[in-house]
């Protein structure tokens, strides 16, 4: 508790965002590239801070946000057979697949489990020899080694009925993508530290290098997210554009050696489609051949799925910082926590969920106004 409290410390929070005001001087946009980050900062009420130039938009760093709809009518599908024990976080048992969601499919008799961890599920498929298991295998970098860890124990203890719906996504590719956009106004990110941890951040230079853009890789406590904000500004007002790791107690260079190595041997490089975005080339990653085994995909035969999302959502825009959510029609009328229309409302990481919790009295206050 002492070490949250030093992360938290008022007049070192104070401090900093002085040092912001001060370092200031023109309009900047920064997008925070995760869903982990933007609630903590309308949580801390770091937004309402901060001097009126610097604006902060959303980026598409939500998993569970950007989970393709087809994936979700996939595992909606696979969670039906008799045969099968679906296994999830619960964060994805009510994001909307085309017509239902995996709670709907559990309360029609469905065998959907919440799991907290992939290696929970293999306990399961240990336990139920006669039924297929399969585990929802979603997330960024951050969740890569735990599900491969999932695979390498049902291989070592000869599991056949173990297997995997992937849907494991990358964060640079999706910075890339975003940076070429011509409707980009994005001029610094904050990084995740997780995904950071994980795999370290070279992957970034030449990201910054390229498109003249500093990036700093942040934290989820107040200070770590002002330190990274702040060093942004600063890169941004004189001209840098560099990498910079404000969260050097839990980050380095290289990442962690032993998780990019089980990385390597278990998964490879794909384009992945991402929720309300589309296809990005090389922003995922898949079960290589020789674990194809555990691949559901391959497994169950799921052939290709073509959906279409509600046209009135605009998820996708506010994933790509083009839009916020009090800026859709439906926010807050058709699209709540209860009726979700898309994934942002749903997870606890998405934007739209993060505005409706802290910030739906504006959009209120916003649209009496029009009226």
């Amino acid at each position: 508790m002492q070490y949250i409290q030093e992360y938290r410390d008022t007049k070192l929070v104070k401090s900093i965002i002085n040092e912001i005001h001060l370092t200031t001087t023109k309009s900047w946009t920064l997008m925070e590239m995760c869903g982990g980050q933007t609630h903590a900062i309308f949580h801390f009420g770091i937004d309402q801070l901060l001097p009126d130039e610097i604006e902060l938009v959303h980026g598409p760093g939500c998993p569970v946000c950007v989970t393709p709809l087809e994936l979700i009518d996939k595992a909606l599908l696979l969670a039906q057979r008799p045969e099968v024990i679906f296994t999830s976080f619960g964060d994805m048992l009510r994001v909307p697949g085309s017509n239902t969601d995996l709670f709907q499919v559990r309360a029609n008799g469905g065998n959907v489990k919440v799991v907290y961890s992939p290696l929970d599920a293999v306990k399961i498929a240990q336990e139920s020899p006669d039924k297929e298991v399969i585990f929802f295998a979603i997330g960024f970098e951050t969740t890569a080694p735990p599900n491969i860890m999932s695979v390498l124990q049902a291989k070592s203890l000869g599991l056949k009925n173990y297997s995997l719906l992937v849907s494991q996504v990358r964060v640079p590719p999706a910075i890339r993508l975003i940076l070429n956009s011509p409707e980009n106004r994005v001029q610094g990110f904050l990084a995740a530290g997780h995904v950071c941890a994980v795999m370290g951040y070279k992957e970034y230079f030449p990201i910054a290098e390229k498109h003249k853009v500093p990036i700093s890789i942040t934290g989820f406590e107040p200070t770590d997210l002002l330190n990274g904000i702040l060093h942004t500004v600063k890169q941004l007002e004189s001209g840098k554009s560099e990498v910079f790791n404000a969260y050097s107690r839990a980050v380095n260079e290289s990442g962690n050696p032993r998780a990019l190595e089980l990385i390597e041997q278990v998964y490879e490089e794909c384009d992945r489609k991402w929720r309300g975005i589309g296809i990005i080339p090389d922003s995922g990653w898949s079960l290589k051949e020789k674990y194809s085994d555990f691949d559901a995909e391959k497994k169950f035969e799921i052939g290709h799925i073509t959906v279409n999302e509600p046209a009135v959502c605009i998820a996708g825009q506010v994933l790509q910082g083009f839009k916020k959510p009090l800026q859709c029609p439906a926010f807050a009328v058709e699209c709540t926590p209860s009726t979700p229309l898309g994934a942002t409302m749903v997870s606890s990481e998405g934007a739209c969920a993060a505005y409706y919790k802290y910030h739906r009295n504006n959009y209120s206050l916003e649209r009496d106004k029009d009226e």
